[in-house]
Order: structure tokens, then C-alpha cells, then sequence
């Protein structure tokens, strides 16, 4: 958990406080000067009102050119950053024919799948040409393949579980699937840094909904025992069935899910586990299962399993692995499932070779490979900017390392300056993060060299060192064997 500092939270209240001012005196002074020529359609109220509309207008919209930066090129190590200018003080951005070669620190292609693969690519060319780019149809008409029944048996025997189901995107996957399992008279447990698809889909089920304090099982116990006294809102009858929803890495804090101790409550309660593996599958575990292998917890012991495509397999869509009365159970139930257009046959072979990659069944230990890279890179990574005084969040083996920003003016200040240097980085700000914890989140491929890390570390130091976000000491000078580093600051 993030400790914020008295003094860093008062210096980022007061600029938080400071641009609010100035927004609404602009605001004011646009209202008086635009009164005479306003022409409001009467009888409708406006479309756009409220903070979140003065949040994008007065804040965001200064800093937009650190958000979506277009890019030209695959998602690979290093990319080709497009470049844009703005003519109305940010207020629109326009693309140019240039692009800037950068080091990419912010896609999560954890195994490098994303870019050309000598195992995966060939067998996509093929099945673009056999099956076009898209089925055309929903899953029960005529979008199923043979590609996508290889693919769901092929989950199912990678992460330990009977049976799987595939969603084309990620996102619907948590969205749409909690509530075809969940209604009224069922209760919802979930963890307070859980994805925004977790929460939008236990809104959506109808469900009551309750939250535990982030990756605590003492206080998951609490709730699970205060809501099994007290049964179902005004009539206190006992709830039909009872969920409790976690991360196995949360994709804000780069920590991993205490999963054995949660499981034990859950089963000393009697609750399912449902389990978001978005960012852990592939990318951790010794064979890449995940942070079931991870942990050491057995794959029967969590209920139902859900997992992306769109990170270590470098495609699109997602899945839920589970018993196959549950799988048979959404095929029959889950809108999308039943009305959604299949995924692209191409983006399912994509992930069929990335599996079989990772599994040693392409005739090679690249998988293995793969897998031991994207771990000591993240290790080493996130070390060295610990030794640096960043304040970095996440655990050991894991591929995110949010650095903390804080205050609003650091925000651009960092994005800017690392892209000056040829280092391309995501930052992260209110509504994904909480106001005062604006942060850098850092993914790690492995297909970044050492080279690769240096180079970032040496840039992300001097940056860090300009904007003013080491909040801890720097440990002494450190040189490397290869010469290469003999400063990180």
C-alpha cells in the first residue's frame, strides 16, 4: 500500500487546489464573455456537466499529448513514437509524417509475442489466408473454428481447469461474465483495487456489492463473517451464493494477490474464488502459469479463472477457465457469448503458437526462455530503481513497477522528458488512480536486452533527478561488469 507522505500531500492538494481555482475563474470569465453570442437549444439540458466534464476541460486537456501517443510501428522493445504538435494550447493535437525511434516501457507484451515471431507469425499469414480476418458471425451461428475449439481445450490444459470459454475483448470478459453468474440475493466481495471491468460488471449483476481492504485476507474474513451474519439486505435471508473476486496481479500496483491465504478464507466460509489472471498469466510461474504456479496453489482450489490474451500472448480477447457445468452454463447465458462476434481467427492462432511457445511444443526451449528473461529483467529493473530513492510499488517477478509521481506538474514534466530522451513511458493519473497517486507504471518485455534496461535507467535517473521524485535516499554508485553503467543517477 501506498504510504503518502504529509508533506508531498499537501504540496499535491495544494496544486490540485491551485489549477481547480484557476479552472473555475476561467470557466467564469468564458461565461461572461460568450454570454452574448450563446445560443442554448432550449428545453435541453446539457450533455456534458458536472467535475468529470471541468477535470477533462481544465486539466486533462493540458496534458494530453502524454496520453495516447500514437505509434508506427509493433509494440516491440524499441517503437517508432509518431510525432504531434498543437496550435490551440493543447486543446487539439495534430499528427505529423515524423516518428521518434523509443525505447517502449509501456506495453505489457510481457514475452515479446506482439512483434514478428519466427514460430507464431508464419502460422498467423496462414490462417489469415485460410479464414479471413473475421468470422463475420457470433460464437453459436457461424463464428465458431476449428481454431476456436483447439484454442479453449488448449487453455483449459495450459492453466489446470476442465474446461474454457473464449470472449473477443478482455475487458467484456470480466464485464459481461460476472453477471450472467451473478443476481440479486447473491453477494459480491471484491478486492478495493480491483479492474474497473470487475467493478462495471458487479454493478451490472445486481448483486450487493462489498469491498475489502487491497490484498488483505484478515479483513476479507471480517466482511465475509460480518455478511454471512447478517444475510441479504431487510429481509436477512441467507445469500444464494457468495464470490469473492481478486487480481493476480494488479495491473496499477504491479503487486501480486496473497492468493493461499484468500483461498483459505474463502474456503472456510464457503465462497467461490474468482480469479483475474489479466497480467499474470504467461508472465509468471516457472512455465508461465500464471500466479496459481506461482504461489503454489492448485488450479481446483479457485473457482472460476479468468485471463486476457491481450498482454503475454500478444493478441486480443480473453477467457474463463472453469468446471465444465460453468463453461456449459455461460455458453447458454452470457450475452457475450451469445451475441458478440467472434475473436478473429488470426488472433486465435496467435495465441494457439504463443501457448504452444511457451509449452516447448514448437520444437524449442524459447518458452523457457522467454519466461526466465521477462523475470530477471523485471527483477533487475525494479531493484535498480529501488537503489535509485524511486518510490516503486510491486512485488519481486513482477513485470509492472509503477513509480510514484504524485503531484499533477510531474506528471507531464516526466512523460515529456523521457520521450525527449528517447524513452517512451505511460503515466497514470485520476479517474485509473486516485487523485494524489499519479504514477509512472513501467512494463518490462522480455524482449528488452540489458542494453535496453540500462539505457532506460540511465534516462528515467536523470529525468527522476530533473522533475524531483526520488523521495528515498540513492544508494552509493554502483559499476556493472560490462562497463556500461557506472552511475545510476
Amino acid at each position: 500500500m501506498v504510504r503518502l507522505p504529509y508533506l508531498t500531500a499537501l504540496t499535491t492538494l495544494f496544486s490540485y487546489g491551485l489549477l481547480f481555482a484557476f479552472g473555475q475563474l476561467r470557466d467564469l470569465f468564458r461565461k461572461i464573455l460568450d454570454l452574448p453570442k450563446s445560443k442554448k437549444v432550449q428545453g435541453y439540458a446539457p450533455i456534458c456537466l458536472g467535475l468529470e466534464d471541468f477535470y477533462t476541460r481544465r486539466l486533462y486537456l493540458r496534458i494530453q499529448d502524454c496520453f495516447g501517443r500514437p505509434i508506427a510501428s509493433a509494440p516491440d522493445a524499441w517503437i517508432d513514437v509518431v510525432e504531434r504538435y498543437s496550435n490551440d494550447n493543447n486543446k487539439t493535437l495534430q499528427r505529423t509524417s515524423n516518428t521518434t525511434k523509443c525505447l517502449n516501457l509501456g506495453s505489457y507484451n510481457y514475452l515479446g509475442f506482439a512483434a514478428a515471431d519466427e514460430y507464431c507469425t508464419p502460422r498467423v499469414i496462414e490462417s489469415l489466408k485460410q479464414y479471413s480476418p473475421g468470422t463475420c458471425s457470433v460464437r453459436v451461428d457461424g463464428g465458431t473454428t476449428k481454431l476456436h475449439t483447439e484454442l479453449e481445450e488448449l487453455v483449459a490444459r495450459f492453466v489446470g481447469k476442465p474446461a474454457a470459454i473464449l470472449f473477443g475483448m478482455g475487458y467484456v470478459t470480466n464485464s459481461a461474465i460476472i453477471p450472467a453468474l451473478m443476481g440479486k440475493g447473491g453477494l459480491i466481495i471484491s478486492d478495493s483495487l480491483n479492474h474497473n471491468s470487475i467493478v462495471n460488471g458487479a454493478k451490472g449483476s445486481g448483486a450487493t456489492v462489498r469491498v475489502f481492504q487491497h490484498n488483505a485476507p484478515s479483513h476479507l474474513e471480517e466482511v465475509l463473517r460480518e455478511q454471512i451474519a447478517e444475510g441479504q439486505p431487510r429481509t436477512h435471508r441467507p445469500w444464494k451464493k457468495i464470490v469473492v473476486i481478486v487480481e493476480g496481479i494488479y495491473s496499477m500496483e504491479g503487486e501480486l494477490c496473497k492468493l493461499p491465504e484468500i483461498i483459505a478464507v474463502c474456503k472456510k466460509y464457503k465462497a467461490y474464488t474468482y480469479l483475474d489472471e489479466a497480467h499474470s498469466i504467461g508472465a509468471i510461474g516457472k512455465t508461465g502459469r500464471g500466479v496459481c504456479e506461482l504461489l503454489g496453489v492448485d488450479p481446483a482450489d479457485v473457482d472460476i479463472m479468468m485471463g486476457t490474451f491481450t498482454k503475454s500472448f500478444g493478441s486480443c480477447g480473453g477467457y474463463i477457465a472453469a468446471s465444465k457445468e460453468i463453461v456449459q452454463y455461460l455458453k447458454h447465458t452470457c450475452p457475450a457469448h451469445l451475441y458478440a462476434t467472434s475473436m478473429s481467427p488470426p488472433a486465435v492462432q496467435q495465441v494457439i503458437s504463443a501457448i504452444k511457445v511457451i509449452l516447448g511444443e514448437d520444437g524449442s526451449n524459447r518458452g523457457a526462455q522467454k519466461l526466465a528473461q521477462i523475470r530477471d529483467n523485471s527483477n533487475f529493473f525494479r531493484s535498480e530503481l529501488q537503489k535509485m530513492g524511486f518510490e516503486v510499488l510491486g512485488d519481486d517477478d513482477s513485470p509492472v513497477m509503477p513509480i510514484m509521481l504524485y503531484n499533477p506538474a510531474k506528471i507531464p514534466a516526466f512523460s515529456r522528458e523521457c520521450l525527449k530522451q528517447n524513452v517512451a513511458v505511460v503515466t497514470v493519473a485520476f479517474p485509473a488512480t486516485p487523485l494524489l497517486l499519479a504514477r509512472a507504471r513501467i512494463c518490462i518485455s522480455a524482449s528488452h536486452s540489458r542494453e535496453d534496461l540500462i539505457k532506460g535507467l540511465e534516462v528515467i535517473s536523470k529525468v527522476g533527478d530533473l522533475v524531483g521524485i526520488k523521495y528515498f535516499p540513492v544508494e552509493p554508485e554502483k559499476t556493472y561488469a560490462d562497463g556500461n553503467l557506472k552511475k545510476l543517477e
